[in-house]
């Protein structure tokens, strides 16, 4: 008999988060999904459900005695959201490596991360470089299986308005066709198709890691 598995994840209330967490839970390969918030989540109940009001300096703490298998990661936010590069870094770095060990201390051997198209610890862009940094010290922590998404633009319902994803969304149905070949990896996806593909990574089995883009993130979804 296949043991069940519990889940974490962080960045429940974002947009891929959002649908992730009723995925999960949805789905019977998972018996329990515990999920690290900063306020109890609406609209959700499930006797799978456990909610962690959590400081994420002081993960260690919160996550003592608990055992998982699999950690999710959908943190994130923009310069403009936190108000500053010290405050976005602090979020899509050190938040995200802070939640990355401590789920590693409580077990888990699969890790998935939301990052985000041309990251690259290299880069001049102040964000790429973050997002980039951010993959680079998941990797060192020695994950079993780490699957990293790295999704173009993504589409869907928000609680914060971003002009520039609105624009982007109105534009896709004639944008998307029209990128192939390398461009492929850049099209707009949607948040519930990368929640999907993060579930279906998780539990398709193998080791190392992985990164995904539009297409294979798609395979994942089943789309």
């Amino acid at each position: 008999m296949t043991k069940k598995r519990t889940a974490i994840v962080a960045g429940a209330t974002g947009l891929i988060g959002g649908h992730l967490v009723p995925l999960l839970l949805a789905d019977p390969a998972y018996e329990k999904v515990v999920v690290l918030a900063r306020r109890p989540l609406e609209g959700i109940a499930s006797p799978k459900l456990q909610t962690i009001i959590a400081d994420f300096g002081a993960l260690d703490a919160a996550l003592a005695g608990l055992a998982v298998d699999d950690a999710f990661c959908a943190l994130g936010t923009t310069i403009k959201v936190a108000g500053s590069q010290d405050a976005f870094r602090k979020v899509d770095h050190d938040y995200i490596v802070a939640f990355a060990r401590a789920a590693k201390a409580a077990g888990a051997r699969r890790f998935l991360l939301v990052s985000a198209m041309g990251a690259d610890a290299n880069s001049s862009i102040f964000y790429s470089r973050v997002k980039g940094e951010t993959e680079r010290a998941i990797r060192s922590i020695g994950f079993e299986t780490l699957h990293v998404f790295r999704p173009g633009l993504l589409l869907g319902e928000r609680r914060e308005k971003r002009t520039g994803e609105e624009i982007g969304a109105a534009l896709t149905p004639f944008l998307n066709p029209l990128m192939l070949g390398p461009l492929r990896a850049y099209r707009s996806i949607r948040g519930e198709a990368v929640a999907r593909a993060m579930k279906g990574a998780a539990l398709s089995g193998g080791t190392g890691s992985h990164v995904h883009t539009y297409d294979s993130m798609m395979q994942f979804a089943g789309a």
